[in-house]
């Protein structure tokens, strides 16, 4: 194979398991990446030398345009987005601009260069919001409760609209949450494993948490990646909700966690008004029943294991980190 996929949002943590995935696939990838006066490349530093960055820019039509025309790619995954749901509240605009707007400028730029191009939409549970029926599937109408979900909402339905107005081969894939040791330490599963290990290693004697009885459908991230491209590979562009199938709280997330390390929850969680949302987003649980029959996609990796994997990751994270001297007091934490 000889195809050459351009990936934005390369240096997050799908887009390092959907680059890993491609390259053991024969494709040539291409990252797309902001130009940024730091690294954040922490997460593909592995596959240096193995695929290509150029500059781009979602908030930047004519670098879409150049990076399509000088790479020429035969599938786009757009997957850069201002992700983290709170931030939405504070930067409404700006998440407005990369997570909305940001895929009118891709959709454009493939209608401009290349509408033979195959598009894919990292679309999210987060438009369900206040869910109209429990499990949602691809038919359920969207309530999105925060900017994020809204700027999603955009996002996908116009994706809809490029694939019936140009006949552009464009689908959406409406993940819901999925987490691996790659996620930002910001979300609220590596917020847990990695307090967990700090815990563990006597780096810390507690962690502030927000809702604990919101329930998510948790799933592993590189298993999702591999719903994205068969989702390319079809002979119908369409959308498909990708999910587990079971929800878990973030209450069951913390016992999971803790009791992998012999601990208990309870002793070390807080719960922080001031981390509640403006609006709760209480349940999500997907269907993926289409992606099963239609992509032959399933789920490998269970939410136990997936947290476990998260914590183990976490220990030996701060483990080596600890041997380098690079905590304070961290020699004799190790030790113990």
């Amino acid at each position: 194979m000889d195809r050459t996929a351009l990936i934005t949002g390369i240096t997050g943590q799908d887009g390092s398991y959907l680059a890993e995935l491609l390259l053991e696939k024969g494709y040539r990838v291409v990252g797309m990446t902001r130009r940024s006066s730091t690294d954040h490349h922490e997460r593909i530093a592995h596959l240096a030398g193995k695929v290509k960055l150029v500059q781009g820019d979602l908030l930047d039509q004519a670098s879409i345009v150049a990076a399509m025309l000088s790479e020429r790619p035969a599938e786009v995954y757009n997957l850069a987005a201002q992700s983290f749901v709170p931030t939405s509240w504070n930067q409404p605009v700006l998440t407005g601009e990369f997570t909305a707007l940001g895929v009118t400028r891709m959709l454009e730029a493939i209608r401009q260069v290349d509408p033979t191009i195959r598009f894919y939409q990292a679309s999210s549970s987060e438009m369900f919001g206040k869910v109209r029926e429990v499990p949602q599937n691809e038919l359920t109408p969207f309530h999105p409760r925060s900017p994020y979900g809204v700027a999603k909402a955009y996002g996908h339905y116009l994706t809809v609209n490029y694939r019936e107005s140009y006949d552009i081969f464009a689908v959406s894939g409406i993940l819901f949450n999925h987490e691996s040791p790659r996620r930002g330490l910001e979300f609220v599963s590596r917020k847990i494993t990695d307090a967990v290990a700090r815990i563990k290693l006597g780096f810390a004697d507690e962690v502030p948490l927000g809702n604990l009885d919101a329930r998510r459908d948790w799933g592993f991230a590189g298993d999702y990646v591999d719903a994205m491209w068969r989702m390319l590979q079809g002979d119908e562009a369409r959308d498909y909700v990708i999910a587990t199938g079971k929800a878990h709280t973030v209450r069951e997330l913390c016992h999971v966690a803790f009791e992998h390390v012999g601990l208990d929850y309870q002793e070390f969680v807080r719960t922080d008004e001031d981390l509640f949302r403006p609006a709760e987003v209480d349940q999500l649980l997907g269907d993926a029943t289409l992606a099963r029959t239609e992509l032959g996609w399933t789920p490998r990796v269970s939410f136990e294991q997936l947290v476990r994997m998260m914590v183990d990751a976490d220990l030996e994270r701060y483990r080596v980190l600890g041997r380098a001297g690079m905590i304070p007091g961290s020699q004799d934490a190790i030790a113990r």
